[in-house]
């Protein structure tokens, strides 16, 4: 990707060099199927990747499950791993580390998965565990009882934690109660002390149904070796046709802009986020978001990064940014800051936010972000993991199979005209909410005359939610 730099006559480079051409890249021929019991079947043969990696995944995750037991669907998924019907948490782990392969399992808002990676001579087996630990989930109270208080503590450290405790009080801000995005995926503290065994038993069944699940696969395989593997372990897995995808609220709450600052008295930083509910992945303007978005604040060199960071010295770093999900996740501009310059960090973020909506990118902003994009996207899939990720979120988004494909054309062809659109279709900063973890009294006289919307004051032992 890189040229090489003119020399002086003292061999030092006198030039910077500059970006070369992307390579051209082809992401790997992929085999899709059906089994019997319905579940698909994604094969990505990968010569010379010996370490294999296998996930089954399941289109349903924290947003589909009942607000009273919100966490259950991440609980769930970590219990998977601590015992099956057949084998105690010590015997998986055993039997596992005897084909040299670890399993994991995890879940987020969308999805719920199991996986297992593995030397390529011993997939079967290892395919044989996956299947046990989601056919057959024991959810034994001990190990449930330890993993909802490992939540429970964590969720006490998110408190204290004021990274954690803004992204929390920001999407409190911008998000209705009626959706499940206003917490986090994890849940609360209310909804988790609740959660029991026979709970996680009834979220993992419901959420793994072969109608709706899929099975990923990529290494050193033979998509037909796989395939006699899968149907062996899956025909007879039965399970009731896929239901109809379930609305999920991800209305807004901000109806014009306010500030919520959450007083931490002596603290030396501010954390701030600005923003409100976005885009879902599946969205016609996405590769031109994707443009805007590291224009705006997904670069070092961004807008705000150079504005907030090089050019003002508030903080470390500063980032902007879309959380895509199958509903409107949230748009976030974020920033760690130094107390005294509170509102002035929110003011340079305001302007950062107004300019890439109202002025045109340069064509060097826009090479910039666009060959970023291009030039790393053959690094993401030189592994089986990464490749069995991305394959996977076409699966869950509902995606088109030729989408990993035609991403590179896509991004090549945003214009300066597609940044601005999607800015101002996209972002609304008259309709952002403005959060702050930091000591108020600091800056609670200069925030009161910025005019930047309505305050309000969370004191810390107010909010229980993490």
């Amino acid at each position: 990707m890189t040229g090489s730099g003119m020399r002086d006559t003292r061999g030092l480079v006198a030039e910077r060099p500059v970006p070369g051409q992307p390579r051209p890249f082809e992401f790997p021929s992929t085999i899709r199927t059906r089994l019997a019991s319905g579940l698909r079947l994604i094969v990505t043969p990968m010569p010379g990747r010996a370490l294999v990696t296998a996930s089954l995944i399941a289109r349903a995750g924290a947003a589909d499950e009942p607000e009273p037991i919100g966490g259950a669907t991440v609980l769930a998924a970590r219990g998977m791993t601590e015992g099956t019907e057949l084998r105690d948490a010590v015997a998986l782990v055993e039997a596992a580390e005897r084909l040299g392969a670890s399993l994991h399992s995890e879940a987020g808002w969308d999805a719920i998965s199991a996986g297992v990676d593995v030397p390529a001579s011993r997939l079967e087996p290892a395919l044989e565990l996956l299947s046990e630990i989601v056919r057959q989930p024991a959810y034994p109270d001990a190990e449930v009882d330890r993993i909802r208080d490992e939540r429970l503590t964590d969720l006490l450290q998110a408190q204290a934690d004021p990274r954690r405790r803004a992204d929390q009080e920001f999407v409190d801000a911008i998000y209705e109660a009626a959706s499940p995005y206003h917490r986090p995926a994890g849940g609360t503290r209310e909804t988790v002390a609740g959660i029991t065994a026979g709970d996680l038993r009834t979220v993992q069944a419901r959420s793994f149904i072969p109608a709706r699940s899929a099975l990923v696969v990529a290494g050193e395989v033979d998509p037909d070796v796989v395939g006699r593997m899968a149907s062996a372990l899956f025909d007879d897995w039965s399970g009731p046709a896929a239901p109809d995808e379930v609305a999920i609220s991800d209305a807004s709450r901000v109806t014009s802009r306010f500030v919520r600052v959450v007083d931490r008295p002596g603290a030396a930083q501010s954390e701030v986020r600005i923003g409100h509910p976005g885009l879902p992945r599946r969205h016609p303007d996405f590769h031109a978001v994707s443009v805007m978005s590291a224009i705006l604040g997904g670069l070092f060199n961004s807008r705000l990064n150079m504005n907030l960071r090089e050019e003002k010295g508030y903080t470390y770093g500063a980032g902007a940014g879309f959380d895509l999900r199958r509903h409107r996740g949230p748009f976030a501009a974020r920033a760690a800051v130094d107390t005294d310059v509170t509102v002035p960090s929110l003011r340079e973020t305001l302007i950062e936010i107004d300019r890439i909506r109202d002025t045109s990118v340069s064509a060097a902003e826009l090479r910039a972000a666009r060959d970023y994009l291009v030039g790393v996207f053959p690094l993401r899939f030189e592994t089986p993991g990464p490749v069995v990720g991305a394959l996977s979120g076409l699966f869950i988004h509902g995606l088109p199979d030729d989408e990993l494909d035609r991403y590179r054309v896509a991004i090549e062809a945003v214009t300066a005209e597609d940044v601005q659109r999607v800015a101002r279709a996209h972002i609304d900063p008259e309709r952002v909410a403005i959060v702050v973890v930091g000591d108020h009294e600091r800056f609670a006289g200069e925030l009161e005359t910025a005019g930047l919307g309505a305050v309000e004051v969370v004191r810390e032992e107010r909010s229980a939610l993490a």
